[in-house]
């Protein structure tokens, strides 16, 4: 892959966290692992560079995060092999068509949601649909961009007993508003351990990125519904899974 340009790029890091996974098959696991090496990293307000007005700069900073810039980031980490994998997965999950312009950065998550499907990074989660309901919103809350009209479905909050059992470690969450003009108001990465599910998210309220059990989070929020994404591996990845899944049998 060529290496895009990038702000705030620290290979050594990168090289580091890569180094962490590289014997890690399943990217479940890789996000696990990668997700928890951010813990306690601060919270950064508007980290990404560019407006309407200004140029946009691809940032690729690890020393803070929103709640999109942490998941980002822990995405296109997890489906890389090399520096340059990573800032190309990074900017193809951020921009539309991998665009870097202020236009086609993926400002509204279900945007991010429909482009990173359309790409084959992300899957809807097996479960059944009748549990879902559809949402309407028009969306106006990011000046700059002409309100356009979505149609969100996803789980209501009361049903969410029934996703649990669905759920595994990597899974992404994200959180449906209850205002009419905002689709999403907060994305988050589950970890599953047993029966006990926490999510990993940058946090604005506590400063941080935090490992705060789902339950707690979804308890303390009002929400219309979420929806739950799969990350899927890169084909190299799935190959390196599915070899290693045989030779476990083989010596078993």
């Amino acid at each position: 892959m060529k290496h895009a340009q990038a702000q705030g790029l620290d290979r050594r890091r990168i090289e580091q966290l890569l180094a962490k996974v590289k014997d890690e098959p399943s990217v479940a696991g890789r996000i696990d692992s990668l997700s928890r090496s951010f813990l306690n990293y601060r919270y950064k307000e508007n980290p990404l560079i560019g407006s309407p007005d200004t140029t946009e700069v691809f940032t690729v900073a690890l020393d803070g995060f929103d709640c999109v810039t942490y998941i980002e980031t822990i995405v296109a980490l997890a489906r890389a092999s090399t520096v340059a994998d990573f800032t190309e997965w990074l900017r193809k999950i951020r921009y539309q068509q991998g665009r870097i312009e202020w236009q086609r950065r993926n400002h509204y998550m279900t945007g991010w949601i429909r482009n990173n499907k359309r790409q084959g990074l992300i899957r809807p989660i097996p479960m059944p649909n009748t549990l879902t309901v559809s949402r309407e919103r028009r969306l106006n809350v990011v000046a700059g961009l002409a309100p356009r009209r979505t149609r969100i479905r996803c789980l209501p909050k009361s049903a969410l007993p029934r996703l649990e059992p669905h759920l595994q470690s990597g899974d992404l969450m994200f959180f449906v508003s209850t205002r009419n003009n905002l689709d999403v108001f907060h994305a988050g990465i589950i970890v599953r351990n047993g029966d006990k599910i926490v999510m990993r998210h940058a946090s604005r309220s506590q400063g941080g990125v935090v490992g705060q059990a789902l339950g707690d989070f979804l308890k303390a929020n009002r929400m219309s519904g979420v929806i739950v994404m799969r990350p899927q591996a890169p084909i190299t990845q799935r190959i390196r899974s599915a070899t290693s899944k045989m030779m476990r049998r083989g010596g078993a």
